[in-house]
């Protein structure tokens, strides 16, 4: 079960701002991909960052992946189609550059299509274009690229088509499977996000994300996924904006539970595109290894329960109702103890510390003045009934 998981972008605690500082730190956090973002423009001055950054991964085997303009019009007319397609020429020559697995793109929105088959037809026309122009790239016999080995020796950038978080944009997950099942050299890129956005919020258990991987896997028939995960916002079927995990009604804890229990069958890359880009890389790391261990601590369980059913003569499913009814009957215990733990204080608590400084002043007061007793005895009845008044607010 090949899993890896980074952030998208340079860490938030990487000192420089650097793709090559990002890739050191997100390697000493133990994490082992990243997606470099590309989502307004790509500067000639970013290019020296891109080739440094290709040479660490190529000597260090670090997934590198890059992310392309969020605001794409492949559906628009002409004049769009073709800015759009010259701000992702730029994207293509980096990821060539960084020796990206991955290159994740957006459709962007219907314009003046309407979804349907129509629509369909021209995305993939599309991404087919760009698929061509990725394997031009890689493939030039006339250049020499004696520094970039990844460019004679590796194999072309997967363009990856990345589903939609809004209603009016083109990438519906039934729309990406479609696409991707009719041209070559894509693969479908799962925002979990945006999906659970779109779903009004139906990604919810483990059972959920069985479902959907299935359905991928029976679609196009793939066991490599490229996902990107986060808490999300969403209101009507559409996403607002990303939040980190634990504010969200995303939880990370089912698909970690799901990789663990059915997901051995997955090649996966996990993006974390949160505001908290590593410290939820992080999380979400963490939450896969509880869940490995849950999985060890409940198979040793049964393991010893199989052994002791062996040795006397009984069922595991026996000894197992016998385990819950002594867990039961030890819940139980600690419940009447918690129970009985007021009554057992409350001696002490009506115990405070006597006050008697005052009275021995009387007593001193009495002795120097004892022809005044009745005097001295209306003031000590006064000051009794002020001590127990003392006592009550206290």
């Amino acid at each position: 079960m090949p899993i890896k998981l980074g952030p998208a972008g340079v860490p938030l605690s990487c000192k420089g701002r650097t793709i090559v500082e990002g890739m050191d730190d997100i390697i000493s956090l133990g994490l082992e991909t990243m997606e470099v973002q590309t989502v307004r423009m790509v500067a000639p001055q970013h290019f020296e960052q891109y080739w440094q950054a290709g040479v660490l991964a190529n000597k260090t085997e670090f997934e590198m992946n890059i992310h392309g303009p969020y605001y794409s019009e492949l559906l628009g007319n002409r004049v769009e189609r073709g800015r759009s397609m010259t701000k992702i020429e730029t994207t293509l020559q980096a990821a060539r550059t960084i020796n990206a697995r991955h290159i994740t793109l957006h459709a962007g929105h219907y314009g003046g299509m309407h979804p349907g088959s129509a629509a369909n037809e021209q995305v993939a026309n599309v991404f087919a274009g760009i698929v061509d122009r990725v394997h031009e790239i890689w493939h030039d016999d006339e250049d020499e690229f004696p520094v970039f080995p990844w460019i004679k020796d590796g194999t072309p950038s997967k363009i990856g088509v990345e589903t939609s978080g809004r209603q009016e944009l083109w990438g519906s997950l039934e729309e990406v499977l479609e696409v991707v099942n009719h041209v070559e050299g894509t693969i479908p890129v799962l925002n979990i996000a945006h999906i659970h956005a779109r779903g009004h919020g139906k990604m919810r258990t483990s059972e959920d994300y069985g479902e959907l991987f299935d359905e991928v896997r029976e679609t196009i028939g793939t066991k490599e996924f490229y996902c990107h995960f986060s808490g999300v916002e969403h209101r009507s079927g559409n996403a607002m904006h990303y939040t980190q995990i634990k504010k969200s009604d995303l939880n990370f804890e089912p698909l970690a539970e799901f990789i663990v229990e059915d997901g051995g069958w997955l090649d996966i890359t996990l993006i974390s595109d949160s505001p908290l880009l590593e410290h939820d890389a992080m999380y979400m790391l963490q939450s896969i290894e509880k869940s490995r261990h849950r999985q060890l601590e409940r198979k040793a369980r049964e393991d010893r329960r199989r052994a002791l059913a062996a040795q006397t003569g009984t069922t595991p499913a026996a000894l197992a109702a016998r385990e819950q009814e002594q867990a039961k009957l030890r819940e139980d215990a600690a419940e009447e103890e918690v129970k009985e733990e007021p009554t057992q204080e409350k001696p002490a608590e009506k115990a405070p510390a006597k006050k008697k400084a005052p009275a021995k002043k009387k007593a001193a007061a009495k002795k120097k003045a004892p022809a005044k007793k009745a005097e001295t005895k209306e003031e000590d009845n006064v000051f009794d009934l002020d001590e127990d008044d003392d006592d009550d607010l206290f």
